[in-house]
């Protein structure tokens, strides 16, 4: 049997050395988590749930193919092209913002922006119009991220120009304030 020269227990005798490399390996693993937090500028599933603000039962966002909305389409179905949950007036339950247009079968069919809410029985409603399809535009990029719904507009200068290839595009975000939903603009870049 070979005996240790260090004294018996030497790893309990803690030095300032000690105590710095173990605070170091605790900032490490604390920045680490830290950079494993899911992007915030991820979209947002389909699948979203949130916890109701006056329980712990789980409400899921009004799903917008269930819904009717107060588009005219001429005998044609409508077609859900986007939609996106998020608390948007702060009540603690979701609700869904579908960009929805005519299924035509061919072209860019004006598209209309809708906001969608759980009502009291198992249909969703729409309790705001947010793009009229009479504005005749249709929606390119389409975000809904903490409490703002963004959105990329594409139109047409003049009816001269084919309704494949909008030639005007508008950033616009609409964000709830004052019980009403608030638009703004931002310009697009030049050349877009």
């Amino acid at each position: 049997m070979q005996t240790s020269e260090l004294p018996d227990l030497a790893h309990t005798d803690t030095k300032p050395v000690h105590w710095l490399a173990t605070a170091t390996a605790m900032a490490a693993v604390v920045a680490a988590a830290g950079m494993l937090q899911p992007d915030p500028s991820a979209p947002v599933p389909a699948s979203h749930r949130t916890t109701a603000q006056h329980g712990t039962t789980p409400v899921a966002a009004p799903d917008p193919e269930r819904a009717t909305f107060p588009l005219e389409c001429g005998g044609l179905e409508n077609t859900v092209a986007k939609q996106a949950p998020g608390d948007l007036d702060g009540d603690g339950r979701p609700e869904t913002v579908a960009v929805v247009h005519c299924a035509a079968g061919s072209g860019t069919p004006p598209s209309g922006v809708y906001v969608l809410t759980q009502g009291s029985g198992a249909t969703p409603r729409v309790v705001a119009t947010l793009v009229d399809p009479a504005q005749k535009m249709s929606v390119g990029d389409f975000t809904v991220r903490h409490g703002i719904i963004s959105a990329t507009l594409l139109g047409y200068s003049s009816a001269s120009v084919p309704r494949c290839c909008p030639d005007q595009q508008e950033e616009v975000t609409w964000r709830w304030q004052g019980g009403a939903f608030v638009r703004a603009t931002r310009n697009a870049p030049a050349g877009a």
